[in-house]
Order: C-alpha cells, then structure tokens, then sequence
C-alpha cells in the first residue's frame, strides 16, 4: 500500500510528521510482504517550509508522483491551498482512485474544497469547527472527538489527533495487533474508543 502525505508551505509539524511516523514504525514492525510504504508530496518536488521555519524535502512532486492508495492531507495554514487550482484538482483526481483519503485538522477544508467530503460526517481542529461548518454547511462535523472513520474518507481532529487517526488507519487496514504494537513501539498512549466509526464505514 503507498501513503502519500500531501505537504505545503506552513503546514502543520505534527500534522504530517505524525501520520509519517505512525506508517513508517508499522512498516518496520510489519511483515515484509504487507508493510505500507510511506512518502512525503507537494505540488513542485522542492523543499517545503513548514510552520516553525522546519525544512522538508518530498520524495515527489505531483509530475512524477507514484500511485496513491492512501492519501493524508495535513492542516495549518491552509487558506493559500485553498486557492490554488492546481492543489485542489490534484487532491480531487488522486481520491477518485484511493482505498482511503483522510485529512489531519484543517486539510478537512481542503477535502471539502475538493469535493472529497460533500455531506459526510467530519472533524477538523476544535478551533477551525465553526468556520469548517460555515465554509461547508453540507457537513456533518462532529466535535470533540479524534477521528471520524466514515469509509472512503476519514478525517481528525488537530495536530497529535492525527496520531491516533493514523494508528486507528492501521487497525482497520493491517488489524488491531500491529496497530497496537506500533503504538507501543512509539510509546503513544493510543485509545482506539476515542473516535467515531459512522455506518458508512
């Protein structure tokens, strides 16, 4: 299974280095023949500047981009994605042919401008729930929780939630066990209760 996790300019640290770490400590911890294989997009291929002035170099850019079963969009500040047509085409053709496309606090705003989420329930930062309610009043956002799991698209809440979206991911692709070992392996204290599994999943 490839993971792609999209990143930007300003993205959120832990938004993307979390999920990166959650996939890539499965992948040791694995079999080898059913390991995912994780890797780090933005839309040129060139170093990234996240928040924090932290400096990220991605595997790809959206030219040469392999395929994505799996696709993580991070938050931050995102509102200059939101405006850019060629981001949210890219993230709206790569969901069309995803096992799973999920989003990290406010990379629900840029699922939603995408049209990944249209009436689905979702989560997002608890900050940003009202302006995400506003923005798309077709969404079911849902507050305080971790993750919302329904089906083909999965959202969380901000920042260290989308370790837990990232593990609960792992449980539901590869099983309970390798999720609960790679949780221990990071020493996160991961409780799997702490989201919303709706009925479509």
């Amino acid at each position: 299974m490839n993971v792609a996790i999209y990143i930007y300019d300003q993205a959120e640290v832990l938004d993307f280095s979390g999920p990166f770490e959650v996939f890539s400590t499965a992948a040791r911890l694995a079999p080898k023949n059913g390991a995912p294989s994780v890797f780090l997009v933005s839309e040129l291929g060139q170093t990234v500047t996240a928040r924090g002035n932290y400096r990220v170099i991605p595997d790809y850019g959206f030219g040469d981009c392999p395929t994505v079963d799996l696709l993580i969009v991070p938050g931050g500040v995102h509102t200059g994605e939101l405006d850019k047509p060629s981001v949210i085409k890219w993230i709206a053709d790569i969901a069309v042919n995803t096992t799973i496309t999920a989003s990290v606090c406010t990379g629900a705003f840029l699922l939603a401008e995408a049209g990944v989420i249209k009436n689905n329930p979702a989560t997002t930062h608890w900050e940003d729930i009202p302006a995400l309610k506003k923005a798309y009043p077709s969404l079911t956002v849902h507050e305080n929780i971790r993750w919302v799991d329904a089906g083909r698209v999965v959202t969380s809440g901000g920042i260290s939630a989308g370790i837990d979206m990232s593990l609960h991911l792992i449980a539901r692709l590869y099983g309970i066990d390798l999720a609960q070992k790679t949780a221990q392996q990071m020493e996160f204290a991961w409780r799997s209760s702490e989201g919303l599994q709706t009925a479509d999943a």
